[in-house]
């Protein structure tokens, strides 16, 4: 691949990302609360879950390694955040779930392969498509203000993240199968506080890389994520009623 054609690959990403956002406003992903027989086949969650995130950890890690870039900063730093982040998506946090339930295959098959395209885009865009001389600074790049700026958002976005995990995991107790409300954390502002963590901690990844590429993948982070806060928002008004629901916004506190 050359730049042009990581280019073209880089349009092409957005433009099904377009079509994904819009289809997402009429389909309901058949994950978690939507899950349905219509889906087909499905696993334990927890495998799909390790099974659907390890490749993009993969991916990287071998791109990486065979980009030659080695522990240059900025970019090996960069590197490091991105698979701290997929570190604990694939290897720790399926294994943190609760209950028994499962994915269709179909789901996970769909997540495998964005997130194998994802790794190439990702490491495309930092290792091997960088604009000449845009991390030429090492160290001092991570003192410039942007870059700065996007550290503390992707940190903030992790912590929202990992928080809002950990809520949602704490609301049932062994053997319960119920649905409730979370209402701790951003949750008293959002009822989709995780994905709100994950649009911050990535707009932060792309502000702090300055990569075409990683704000491709913010676009697609908001295409899958936005229109699914809002059909949660949907059920859990259909389930718990407009007065418990209350002021909360679906994924950006006080905005949507």
């Amino acid at each position: 691949m050359n730049q042009e054609t990581f280019q073209i690959f880089l349009w092409v990403m957005s433009a099904v990302a377009s079509v994904v956002f819009i289809a997402l406003y009429f389909v309901e992903a058949g994950y978690g609360m939507f899950r349905t027989a219509s889906w087909g086949i499905s696993i334990n969650n927890k495998l799909a879950w390790a099974l659907m995130e390890a490749p993009v950890f993969v991916v990287m890690f071998g791109l990486w390694g065979k980009s030659g870039a080695g522990f240059a900063m900025p970019a090996y730093f960069f590197f490091l955040l991105f698979q701290l982040h997929y570190l604990q998506r694939a290897f720790i946090f399926p294994f943190l779930m609760k209950g028994e339930s499962r994915m269709p295959v179909a789901i996970m098959a769909m997540g495998i392969v964005f997130n194998l395209l994802n790794g190439m885009m990702q490491a495309g865009g930092l290792f091997y498509f960088a604009p000449e001389g845009l991390y030429a600074d090492g160290w001092a790049y991570l003192l410039k203000p942007h870059a700065l700026l996007g550290i503390v958002l992707f940190f903030a976005g992790m912590v929202i993240n990992l928080h809002s995990d950990y809520v949602i995991r704490h609301l049932r107790k062994p053997g319960d199968t119920k649905h409730y409300l979370p209402e701790k954390g951003l949750y008293r502002y959002v009822t989709s506080a995780n994905y709100f963590g994950e649009l911050v901690e990535w707009t932060g990844f792309a502000i702090l890389t300055a990569s075409s590429a990683a704000w491709v993948f913010v676009w697609w982070t908001f295409a899958n994520l936005v229109p699914r806060a809002d059909a949660i928002h949907r059920r859990y008004r259909e389930e718990f009623g407009d007065e418990a629901v209350g002021k909360r916004k679906r994924i950006i506190p006080f905005l949507y």
